[in-house]
């Protein structure tokens, strides 16, 4: 099987369970299409112990794709730019603050948490990981998915501010938190002594690099899109925006992620009001709109799939269970102190800390990176943990989200 065959029964997979879950489950898309990808996945394994030797040809088939490569250097610049063109900049710029601080030092503080949490776990069962490398799972851990959260979020009818914090911290912190890992991947790997103050130069040259790199995308993006009127040659702008534009910034040594999301914002703002005619604004929308489906759906079904290729070490999956609330407290905790501090002049809704923790899902993001680790004694070890944060957090979190909206007077709620 080749990977053009791959990417079909990828693709037809696909299809058939966004079908089976519009007639059937009526689930949020990245809750149905995952849940019944790991029923797929479940259900190969049992055939395959039944006798028929169709799980293994499907993990010949997941191993033929580099999950990391596809979502860090593929999807991810067209998720980001599609998430970020609806985003209405005024409600982000409202939220600056808090967004900005979410973003950054909740990111540091849950992952220096987690990654403590991480330390205890596996001495409790007699692993015995660095520090350092407890702290590489914390960093990748630690970033909520945007890719999970918005939808979601609009579905649970979360009050409108608290859904633009949410909504802007996941489109941030995924970038931040990437820098975040790299860094501390680099120190674990022993790739040199890196200082504190080498490693703050480098976050802030990623970061703020990728917000320069992402206004100078969008402002050449606006005034090619002005020049001209014609919505199929602008749509095709705005692609080249979104795939060029990511891997030029990933080849710049700045953040693609954060230059992806800032040149969304710059296009689906500024660039839809002054730069587009209506039909344009209205059928860039639809591309988008479907692109962005299209790819959010692929994505979970890849990651309940990635379920085939797993170690089944049963003190694995022990040490996932044990971090899943642990990674749940961290997150309260990185939170609860800002939030408070911040409440002394700005608002913040009722519930705010726990529907922001209940609402931080991992997702692709976490899987992805987990991937990228280097193979060492660990690597199976911290995949598992995070495969079992992420499918928590997507299922259980993901499902009750509404009922703790809700519980809190959410806007939609009866």
């Amino acid at each position: 099987m080749n990977h053009i065959q791959v990417f079909a029964v990828l693709i037809s997979l696909t299809g058939l369970l966004a079908y089976l879950n519009q007639r059937f489950l009526r689930a949020p898309v990245s809750i149905g299409l995952m849940f019944m990808s790991l029923i797929c996945a479940l259900g190969m394994v049992l055939l395959e112990l039944a006798g028929v030797p169709l799980a293994q040809e499907a993990q010949r088939m997941i191993r033929m794709i580099d999950f990391e490569k596809l979502l860090m250097q593929g999807m991810l610049g067209l998720m980001l730019f599609a998430g970020a063109l609806h985003v209405n900049l005024n409600d982000l710029l409202e939220s600056g603050i808090e967004i900005c601080i979410f973003a950054t030092v909740c990111v540091l503080v849950s992952s220096l948490l987690i990654g403590l949490a991480t330390f205890g776990i596996c001495h409790v069962l007699g692993f015995a990981p660095r520090f350092i490398d407890c702290m590489v799972l914390g960093a990748l851990i630690s970033p909520t998915d945007p890719i999970a959260v918005l939808g979601i979020l609009q579905d649970a009818g979360a009050p409108k501010r608290l859904t633009a914090k949410l909504s802007g911290e996941s489109q941030f912190n995924d970038g931040i938190g990437v820098v975040i890992f790299m860094i501390i991947l680099g120190m674990s790997s022993g790739g040199g002594e890196l200082s504190i103050g080498h490693a703050a130069y480098l976050f802030m040259t990623e970061a703020l690099g990728g917000v320069i790199f992402g206004l100078l995308l969008g402002g050449v993006g606006y005034l090619m899109l002005k020049g001209i009127d014609d919505y199929k040659a602008e749509i095709l702008i705005t692609l080249g925006l979104a795939t060029g534009g990511y891997s030029l910034a990933a080849v710049s040594h700045v953040s693609a992620p954060i230059a992806a999301v800032v040149a969304g914002l710059f296009i689906g703002n500024e660039g839809k009001r002054l730069a587009m005619s209506h039909v344009t604004v209205e059928r860039l929308n639809l591309f988008w709109e479907l692109v962005d489906h299209v790819l959010n759906a692929l994505l979970f079904v890849m990651i309940g799939l990635e379920a085939l290729v797993l170690a089944f070490a049963v003190d694995y999956w022990l040490a996932g269970l044990m971090l899943i609330p642990l990674a749940l407290i961290s997150r309260y905790m990185s939170l609860s102190l800002p939030v408070g501090i911040m409440r002394l002049w700005r608002p913040f809704a009722p519930g705010a800390v726990p529907i922001m923790t209940w609402g931080g899902l991992r997702g692709g993001i976490s899987v992805a990176l987990a991937l990228s680790l280097p193979d060492g004694p660990y690597r199976e070890l911290f995949l598992t943990m995070t495969y079992a944060v992420v499918v928590f957090s997507i299922l259980v979190q993901g499902l009750t989200l509404k009922k703790m909206v809700c519980h809190y007077g959410g806007d939609q709620c009866i």
